[in-house]
């Protein structure tokens, strides 16, 4: 039976090119569902490489590629067979330039196999395809579907569009921004509220669904429109439906 691997000062330059060949061979024949690119560096590190049991953990410096992602950490643990589990803690920078996303938090999970990313405590999303900043104390990315959710103080912005609420599902593909919880809406100096708002990200209009109010300045037109029943014939879209 293989012993854990566990490096330090004195045994770091002895043991790095046979961690480096280990490596390099166990991802070269990994299955399809894994067969990503997959790389990783640090200053020190600590692992095992039994079989159903592998696990590592990167110190210093860490960093992890995981196809078109780039995560850097204080600290990075990594699991699961094949390597599925990617889990960082401390001054987290996780970017896909390709998707022209980039997330920023203390603490980040990273799924290999489903594609879902999760952040807790302070976080945010650069959506630089769309412009947009997304802010919250819980994002989880759904990659393979472009829908990202927010709990707990989303705040979106977007150059003159300014959004807050307790709850937020943003769908990266249509471009809907769907917010929940006490949602407000600024755009243009323009203030709105109600149970449920809607905003098409690309366009800039907006939905207003249930106990609808507003402060609009003089210079109107930035396309707030409320729900069925309170004298606008189209309903809010769904943020899946497009």
């Amino acid at each position: 039976m293989r012993q854990p691997l566990r490096t330090d000062a004195r045994s770091a330059s002895v043991l790095a090119p046979v961690l480096a060949f280990a490596f390099a061979f166990a991802f070269e024949f990994a299955p399809p569902a894994s067969a990503e690119t997959f790389s990783f560096s640090a200053d020190g590190m600590s692992g095992s490489f039994s079989p159903g049991k592998e696990n590592a953990v990167l110190t210093g410096n860490a960093r992890v590629v995981s196809g078109t992602l780039e995560i850097r950490a204080d600290r990075i643990e990594i699991s699961g067979k094949d390597w599925r589990y990617v889990r960082c803690y401390g001054a987290v920078v996780a970017e896909d330039k390709e998707k022209g996303i980039r997330f920023i938090t203390e603490t980040f999970f990273h799924d290999r196999v489903a594609r879902i990313s999760r952040m807790e405590g302070p976080s945010t999303l650069e959506d630089r395809r769309n412009r947009l900043v997304v802010k919250g104390s819980w994002i989880e990315n759904d990659d393979a579907t472009e829908i990202a959710k927010v709990r707990i103080d989303a705040r979106i912005l977007r150059e003159d569009l300014a959004c807050r609420a307790e709850f937020a599902r943003y769908d990266r593909g249509s471009g809907l921004l769907e917010l929940s919880g006490s949602p407000v809406v600024v755009k243009d100096g323009d203030e709105y509220r109600a149970a449920r708002i809607v905003v098409d990200v690309d366009t800039e209009e907006i939905w207003l669904e249930g106990s609808v109010s507003g402060s609009v300045s003089a210079a109107a037109g930035s396309g707030g429109k409320p729900a069925p029943g309170d004298g606008e014939p189209d309903a809010a879209p769904a943020a899946g439906d497009q």
